[in-house]
């Protein structure tokens, strides 16, 4: 089962919030998902999977078999999302240029295939590269070990504070940072590639053969 990490869009703010009801207590309304990815239109990420018999069938057919939130397009289907943010309060007293993950959500029968994992990678990525992020904050509840495994022990977040009753339940939160360097961010040193981006070298160099003198791109 192939799985797309995409950028999020306007389409998919249904299915985000559909992942969102279905796995965390803490929710959003949709109007807060568009303010996300219209004021930082590069900052939040979709994990997708298509449904190959739903994709061979005629718009009408699957509108009718299925009328799921999670289904954006033809065939294609939420089941996660990292939604991102970069820091907007004028109050703040840090103005150090820093992101926020709002919330982080992967369906139930899509966990532990490292989804979570790319989804964030993403998304610190593109706060680093796009918006010159230097460091990136996020809130856990206490409880939520898988979470704080994840952001602790493999994505090298620290615990800066614990900030009590935080959420709307009364449990306390975690309150994380983790500073940014873009040449550690790079997603291809953690997808298992033969090759790395350095960011600087053209990419159509040594792609020139014997008997092909010129390569000509078209916009």
């Amino acid at each position: 089962m192939a799985i797309t990490i995409r950028l999020a869009t306007v389409d998919d703010v249904q299915g985000m919030q559909n992942a969102n009801l279905n796995n965390l207590p803490e929710n959003y309304t949709l109007k807060y998902y568009l303010y996300h990815i219209l004021s930082w239109p590069q900052a939040s990420f979709v994990a997708t999977t298509t449904d190959p018999e739903l994709i061979e069938q005629d718009i009408e057919s699957v509108s009718d078999i299925k009328k799921d939130t999670q289904y954006v397009n033809r065939g294609e289907k939420i089941v996660g999302y990292a939604l991102g943010k970069m820091d907007d309060d004028p109050e703040s007293e840090d103005k150090t240029p820093h992101g926020h993950v709002t919330s982080l959500s992967v369906m139930r029968t899509y966990r532990r295939m490292g989804i979570a994992d790319k989804l964030m990678r993403q998304c610190l990525y593109s706060l680093c590269e796009n918006y010159q992020a230097a460091y990136v904050s996020l809130h856990v509840r206490k409880s939520n070990r898988a979470a704080l495994h994840l952001y602790r022990d493999t994505l090298k977040f620290e615990v800066l504070s614990i900030e009590s009753k935080y959420y709307q339940d009364g449990e306390d939160a975690y309150y994380m940072k983790n500073n940014l360097v873009l040449d550690e961010l790079i997603p291809s040193k953690f997808q298992g590639a033969k090759e790395e981006d350095d960011l600087d070298t053209d990419l159509l160099e040594g792609i020139l053969v014997d008997g092909v003198k010129e390569v000509s791109v078209s916009s």
